[in-house]
């Protein structure tokens, strides 16, 4: 066969191999879209100005139908009520009263992300560093840090080692802090400098002292870092994607224990007695929780819907082990409490 001949051959094969992709996309997005055409409408209620004046929560919506995967808030006093619905659109939000940060997916033959800051009214006001497939996002209380942790190889947590992510700190201004992952870790006193080390899912204490999961030769530990110094330390084992209770005494995490691979519990750790609460979840969760107060945490489990669509609800359960879990706000996921 001459080399013009095979030449010809592969870009028949890549012309068709590319029509079919496109064809596949074409085809999903407007089963999706049947999907969301035929799903009930929401209800919804207020404006966003209102209800930004007041204690709420903000989420993304996964309910079918008008305003799927838009970011809505609803008041504290009714989460479960009538949302009122932003501009933006993400797959996973956080918010202060300051301002807000959206990871975002533009789905075409080739997905592309996004990772957003926007203002008070929902507006987009810069874009930030992101590398890879948004996994987790976190603000500081007052809005001034921002933390997103993305995979660069790997699309899942459930098999430690074979995924890589990457957590970058940048200010609201655009300037980056630092890469968590090229902190120093130390762990029991020793600095860990395997090729394998990741850190995910930060939570903020001040300007400086966060939160962290680091894992290392299959081993996952709570971490606690500075910014100014650049090291994360090891607190305990077993802990993912913590999140720090508003009184900044308690940590709330998702442990693997002795579950199958991919399966996660629920729990809060108590950084002054050192003691672990497990919670009465029994569901496997794989999220970075929040906390509603200091008595309650939020967090969101996935499920399936009419016409095999996949949504999601925002749960939440005692933070002291006790009582049963409760959907507090239906068709949701990604949840920020912001008072």
């Amino acid at each position: 066969m001459s080399t013009r001949l095979r030449v010809s051959l592969l870009v028949v094969i890549l012309v068709v191999a590319l029509a079919g992709a496109g064809g596949y996309v074409w085809k999903e997005r407007r089963d999706q879209a049947d999907r969301l055409a035929a799903a009930p409408a929401v209800a919804t209620a207020g404006d966003v100005a209102t209800l930004r004046s007041q204690p709420h929560i903000v989420f993304r919506s996964t309910a079918l139908g008008q305003g799927y995967g838009q970011v809505a808030m609803a008041p504290l006093a009714d989460p479960g009520g009538p949302r009122a619905f932003t501009p933006a659109s993400c797959e996973r939000v956080y918010a202060t009263t300051a301002d807000a940060i959206c990871l975002s997916a533009d789905r075409g033959i080739v997905t592309t992300y996004k990772s957003q800051l926007l203002d008070t009214v929902w507006g987009p006001v810069r874009d930030l560093p992101l590398t890879g497939l948004p996994s987790r996002a976190r603000l500081s209380r007052d809005g001034s840090l921002v933390a997103t942790t993305t995979f660069v190889y790997g699309d899942s947590y459930a098999n430690p080692g074979q995924f890589s992510t990457r957590t970058i700190v940048t200010r609201t201004d655009g300037e980056v802090v630092g890469d968590i992952e090229k902190f120093k870790l130390v762990v029991n006193g020793r600095t860990i400098t395997a090729v394998d080390k990741n850190l995910w899912g930060v939570t903020f204490a001040d300007d400086d002292r966060f939160y962290v999961t680091a894992s290392s030769g299959g081993k996952t530990w709570l971490t606690e870092g500075s910014l100014s110094k650049q090291t994360v330390t090891a607190l305990r084992e077993d802990v993912e994607c913590p999140s720090l209770s508003p009184d900044g005494t308690r940590i709330a995490f998702k442990k693997h224990g002795d579950l199958p691979a991919g399966k996660w519990r629920l729990a809060v750790y108590d950084l002054r007695t050192k003691t672990e609460t497990v919670l009465a979840e029994t569901n496997s969760v794989d999220d970075q929780a929040e906390w509603l107060d200091d008595d309650t945490i939020l967090y969101g489990l996935p499920r399936t819907a009419g016409n095999g669509a996949t949504t999601s609800d925002i749960w939440q359960v005692p933070a002291d082990g006790s009582g049963s879990p409760q959907v507090l706000v239906a068709d949701a996921w990604s949840p920020s409490v912001v008072r």
